[in-house]
């Protein structure tokens, strides 16, 4: 079975999970090994996330990443090591072909969203991508950012919500664009760390993670999502990239244990 089709089919759910940005190898082992046992454990399909670049940072002093080479050696050896599939950031067509060779996920980001050649250009390498959809777009925008995908032969898409901007360094979610965006025909996931920014307050990215536990909650009892997207870390605090959002290991393996009896609960 494919990758795409084990993520379409996955029950209760899939996780897309990992540190925001890919920092020292010890870290990145860490979060893997933790990853791949409580997804053994809870049988819920992981697919790992780090990116080896964040083109897209408050401050021109935040830490943006290793690079491509250095990250994609680190993701080549947690999906060696671990025998794990493995989602990063691609931000220009130029980087699309070798993050094709190490990942099995291309992600487009939300503020690339609507990047037409970007987009076509991932989908031709025949990767599953997943687009996220721009804090500044509609759900529905997301079926012509869907169709550039398609229109290149591929169809292997996924659509994810991570908050939609209210006012000035604000993010809110709008449940209904779940089901807007599952009426577009693609599996539908929640970035629910990101979409508890509070973007660019001050040089950095604030947040509000203590909403996570009800977020994730209210978002699964939809009904409408397939895949469920969290960045943690072994010490969120330490973290070199959104350290006000990223979760603790703890927090993360409470909140897919309340995910699961919720979507449990729907076939009651």
């Amino acid at each position: 079975m494919t990758l795409y089709r084990t993520l379409q089919e996955a029950t209760p759910f899939f996780v897309i999970a990992g540190p925001c940005v890919i920092e020292e190898r010890d870290t990145m082992l860490r979060t893997a090994e933790f990853l791949k046992e409580l997804c053994r454990r809870l049988d819920i399909p992981l697919v790992f996330k780090s990116s080896y670049k964040k083109a897209n940072r408050s401050s021109s002093s935040s830490y943006s990443g290793p690079g491509m080479d250095a990250g994609l050696e680190i993701l080549e050896e947690i999906k060696r090591r671990f025998e794990l599939s493995i989602i990063s950031d691609v931000h220009e067509t130029i980087e699309v072909s070798a993050a094709a060779e190490v990942c099995d996920i291309l992600q487009i980001p939300a503020f690339l969203a609507r990047q037409t050649e970007l987009i076509r250009e991932a989908a031709r390498s025949g990767k599953t991508i997943n687009i996220k959809k721009g804090q500044f777009m509609a759900p529905e925008d997301m079926e012509s950012a869907a169709e550039k995908a398609s229109e290149c032969g591929n169809s292997k898409i996924m659509l994810t919500e991570r908050g939609s901007s209210f006012g000035y360094h604000n993010l809110v979610v709008d449940f209904r664009g779940f089901a807007i965006m599952e009426a577009i025909g693609y599996p539908v996931v929640y970035d629910l760390t990101h979409s508890l920014q509070r973007p660019s307050s001050g040089v950095s990215t604030g947040g509000n993670p203590e909403f996570a536990p009800m977020m994730a909650k209210a978002a699964m009892a939809t009904g409408k999502i397939k895949g469920l997207f969290l960045e943690c870390h072994p010490e969120p605090q330490k973290g070199l990239s959104d350290a006000s959002t990223m979760l603790a290991f703890e927090e993360v393996e409470a909140i897919l244990k309340s995910c699961i009896r919720i979507k449990n609960a729907e076939k009651e």
